[in-house]
């Protein structure tokens, strides 16, 4: 059977009639874009990791307790889920998601090699490095709706509801951050050019 052809309805389908293989491929196709948008959020590996698990720890009771919804929306429930165990954990810390530039994770670790040049694979590398690094000069709310609709896949609706602010409110912090990020980009441009 070849799982990778599989709905995700069908994966979870099968892992409810007590096939596991149907949740490894889940957590084989979505693993990196949900560890990353954790990983994003609080910039700490061994912390990512934790809530990772923890996540789907949580899909994993929330599945065999028969309490999904079919909503055929795999990836952004699963990113939800993520997103609130990120906050539950800086409530406990009572502080917000520190800003650090760290850069002891690497995107391509996770991501597929693709069959490229030495140089475009470097050029692309850069690329990620300085687009992440700028994420991260974002203001908090900017940063968060940036990461749940690029790596979590979410409708404006569901970032709204997340964050609990109205859908114009998150369409604006988009267009805040995606401004913001043109600008940071065409400073370093004329920076590199001086």
């Amino acid at each position: 059977m070849d799982f990778q052809l599989k709905s995700d309805q069908d994966l979870i389908h099968l892992y409810i009639a007590g096939d596991e293989a149907g949740l490894v491929e889940l957590i084989r196709r979505y693993q990196s874009k949900i560890y990353t948008s954790v990983y994003l959020l609080v910039k700490d590996e061994y912390l990512a990791e934790d809530i990772f698990q923890d996540t789907f720890i949580k899909v994993i009771n929330t599945l065999k307790a028969g309490k999904y919804n079919e909503e055929g929306k795999f990836l952004p429930w699963v990113t939800r889920i993520a997103h609130n165990l990120v906050i539950d954990h800086f409530r406990r810390e009572k502080r917000a998601p520190m800003v650090s530039n760290g850069d002891d994770f690497d995107i391509f670790e996770v991501l597929g090699n693709y069959d490229e040049s030495t140089e475009d694979k470097m050029v692309r590398e850069q690329t990620y490095k300085d687009l992440k690094g700028l994420i991260q000069l974002l203001p908090s709310e900017q940063k968060e709706v940036l990461i749940m609709r690029h790596f979590g896949d979410m409708s404006f609706k569901e970032i709204a509801d997340i964050t609990d602010v109205s859908i114009n409110t998150a369409l604006g912090r988009m267009r805040y951050a995606l401004n913001n990020l043109r600008k940071m980009m065409q400073g370093r441009e004329l920076s590199l050019k001086n």
